[in-house]
């Protein structure tokens, strides 16, 4: 923060990530991580309490999120973020093209903030809207082969009977309807972590 001035220093663009940059980055797509796996371990209830725990998960994950972006004094750390994230998501079964999906939108996100100088709390809170569409991107696999997609191990490994019930769920509309609400969930998470973490946007001098 400027001694004179009395207000954060705008990032900029760059591939030079410190070590606070990389530790800061690291820390909070770790944290993200378990926020999200640790409410969608309801999933294994039922299929309905799985789907019903995505918007929880996209309006947990905006927090922490947003409290990233405080965080963010260097470009490029959001989309290392993403990367992170998608690298641990693709270790865990998920697939190439979901993958691919996430930090396509973490590059999307990152250019968001870049637009808003990085010193934008509207530019954050599109940013992570935009992002949480990454919580779709597992289903992407679904709409391109539905069969491989409930034959691959993370599925037949929950039984046939939770199989069944999923794949009856997941209609075309019940998609369409959940994508939809992950948007509307990523846009509420955001205001939410905004205005949770408002001493923080105000120190990093988002406004």
């Amino acid at each position: 923060m400027s001694a004179e001035a009395g207000t954060a220093v705008r990032p900029k663009p760059s591939l030079r990530f410190s070590a606070r940059d990389l530790l800061n980055t690291a820390i909070f797509a770790v944290i993200f991580i378990v926020v999200v796996y640790a409410i969608g371990m309801l999933g294994i209830v039922s299929p309905v309490v799985w789907l019903a725990a995505v918007p929880l998960q996209v309006v947990a994950g905006g927090i922490v999120v947003m409290l990233f972006f405080t965080r963010v004094r260097h470009g490029g750390m959001v989309a290392l973020f993403a990367a992170v994230v998608a690298l641990f998501y693709l270790l865990s079964g998920n697939t190439p093209v979901s993958t691919l999906a996430i930090v396509v939108l973490g590059l999307v996100a990152e250019t968001l903030l870049w637009l808003g100088g990085y010193r934008s709390k509207w530019a954050a809170i599109w940013a992570y809207t935009l992002y949480s569409l990454s919580f779709f991107t597992p289903l992407l696999p679904l709409l391109i082969d539905r069969q491989a997609y409930f034959a691959s191990l993370s599925w037949t490994q929950m039984g046939p009977d939770y199989v069944k019930a999923t794949d009856a769920l997941l209609s075309t509309g019940v998609i369409g309807a959940l994508g939809a609400v992950i948007v509307v969930a990523g846009f509420l998470g955001a205001l939410l972590g905004s205005a949770l973490l408002r001493k923080h946007f105000v120190r990093a001098g988002l406004a």
